[in-house]
């Protein structure tokens, strides 16, 4: 085809209300922890210190017996502090707020120092059997927190700790992600990507047919990846076309709660059950 054939026939397309076809996305895997993490749930990378923080169970995911750890890897994927800070109960998502590292501690939310790994604040959740799950952090510091079990969206804001959002319109939210004045959720229930409005609490959803949704980081540019905690990793545009970009299902490695660094277009992925973190470039 001549190259000055191909532009035309995109711009016929575009005026015709046509997509012209976007390039598929690919992962290259660049490196893999060794096994010595315990259940990694969620992934967190910090670009002030460089380090990749690990929440790991190490026990059921609603156990209470303060078996859960957090980690340190450097870029490169090597584990530099196995058990950074201790004590916790079956910790998940994580978020990175004025020099504090705030995770889920299945039913509180700790706040602690990322200088000195020392747990400075906590927060309960209200009901009798809570599954706080994943965290995000607005800009000016508003942090949201999931609860998948209780079809509730917990908030801290201004010192103020409660639940913001509940309802089944919710349907399971389990990743959180804070996007200017939208809340991406990812629900179970339905596997969806929705995003919900913080001013109205109108609920829209971008895409579904996406299994356990997990984690969901953006790529800069408007587009998300979303994970499928059952072994699915999925790339999801501003419009709502999905490419499954993974599926490690048949291997029984689980895909959960992740994050990406976009200048070195690495996409970094805890495995659960399989006791690793592995990074992928996406291509």
């Amino acid at each position: 085809m001549s190259r000055l054939l191909l532009p035309l026939i995109c711009l016929t397309l575009a005026l015709l209300g046509f997509d012209a076809p976007k390039k598929e996305k690919k992962l290259v895997k660049v490196w893999e922890t060794d096994t010595t993490l315990r259940v990694p749930e969620s992934v967190l990378y910090n670009p002030k210190d460089g380090f990749i923080y690990v929440s790991n169970i190490d026990g059921k995911p609603d156990g209470l017996d303060g078996n859960g750890f957090i980690s340190r890897l450097t870029i490169d994927g090597k584990i530099e502090k196995l058990k950074w800070v201790v004590g916790l109960n079956a910790p998940k998502g994580m978020g990175i707020y004025n020099n504090r590292l705030y995770v889920t501690d299945l039913h509180r939310l700790v706040a602690i120092n990322l200088t000195n790994g020392q747990a400075e604040n906590t927060w309960d959740a209200t009901d009798e059997k809570p599954f706080l799950n994943d965290v995000s952090i607005a800009k000016d510091g508003t942090v949201y927190v999931s609860d998948n079990r209780n079809n509730k969206i917990y908030r801290l804001k201004d010192k103020q700790w409660g639940v913001w959002m509940e309802g089944g319109q919710l349907d399971n939210p389990n990743g959180l992600l804070v996007v200017g004045k939208k809340l991406m959720v990812g629900s179970t229930k339905i596997g969806a990507l929705q995003a919900l409005d913080i001013e109205t609490k109108t609920i829209m959803k971008i895409a579904d047919g996406m299994g356990n949704t997990d984690g969901i980081v953006t790529d800069g540019k408007k587009n998300y990846f979303v994970s499928d905690w059952n072994g699915q990793l999925f790339y999801i545009t501003a419009e709502g076309q999905k490419q499954q970009m993974l599926d490690s299902r048949e291997q029984k490695t689980n895909t959960a709660d992740i994050d990406y660094i976009a200048n070195r277009k690495l996409l970094i992925v805890p495995t659960f059950f399989k006791n690793q973190v592995v990074a992928y470039r996406v291509e």
